[in-house]
């Protein structure tokens, strides 16, 4: 539910570092491994753990690189191996085999996961297509113990708030955000504006995957105080 991939702790130091990696330019000065495990382990903080195949280095680094830097500013990959990162996911927390990508001049490696994702369970609803509902911004609050989640929401300007609807299964939570109150008169601008909602369930969330009504795709997960990602 978390960007699988994490840039070196701390973040990157300056704007050509920044513009590199968001613009997915990368130059290659080591040996990518030509073998891995076949499968690897995803753990839990409960302790419930999960095998899953895994990516080769190759495919790693394919997904971290556009291969083609045209003279741009660049981040320099000088060493790869497999470890592991923390992602958030529908479970909660779990530690994940990743590829560590070290990078001249910074003391912590870029991450991208190794594991490759289960297939998330179909939607039990359609798209919403047309209908006046807003995509899901992200969640900043979920535990798979709790009977409630915090989600920030979008709205624009002449809305004076945002409410989310539930639809619960028993594999997911459906959640579908739509505008309340909407301001009558005057001139009204294309912007728009975040607000977090907390919306409560019947039952725990448990392992249950938290699906938007809009896209019907998992809701991205951000706790709070972590920065938006700068690479979609």
């Amino acid at each position: 539910m978390s960007d699988v991939t994490q840039p070196p702790q701390g973040g990157l130091r300056s704007q050509a570092d920044k513009e590199a990696y968001r613009n997915r330019n990368l130059v290659l000065r080591a040996e990518l491994p030509a073998t891995r495990p076949k499968n690897g382990q995803v753990v839990w903080s409960g302790g419930r753990s999960l095998s899953r195949p895994l990516l080769s280095a190759d495919e790693a680094y394919k997904a971290l690189s556009s291969g083609n830097t045209d003279g741009k500013p660049y981040l320099t990959v000088t060493g790869v191996r497999l470890g592991e990162m923390t992602i958030s996911t529908s479970r909660g927390p779990a530690t994940v085999p990743a590829w560590t990508f070290t990078l001249e001049g910074y003391d912590s490696p870029l991450k991208r996961a190794a594991a490759i994702p289960s297939k998330p369970p179909k939607s039990p609803i359609g798209r919403t297509g047309d209908l006046p509902a807003y995509r899901l911004h992200h969640l900043v609050r979920m535990k798979p113990e709790s009977r409630s989640v915090s989600l920030v929401t979008m709205h624009g300007v002449c809305e004076e708030s945002s409410s989310v609807d539930v639809f619960e299964t028993r594999g997911s939570v459906v959640l579908s955000a739509s505008v309340m109150n909407r301001k009558d008169g005057g001139l009204c601008t294309k912007q728009a504006k975040l607000q977090q909602v907390t919306v409560k369930l019947d039952r725990p969330v448990d392992d249950r995957v938290l699906l938007d009504a809009k896209t019907g795709l998992p809701v991205p997960y951000r706790p709070e105080g972590e920065p938006s990602p700068t690479w979609s």
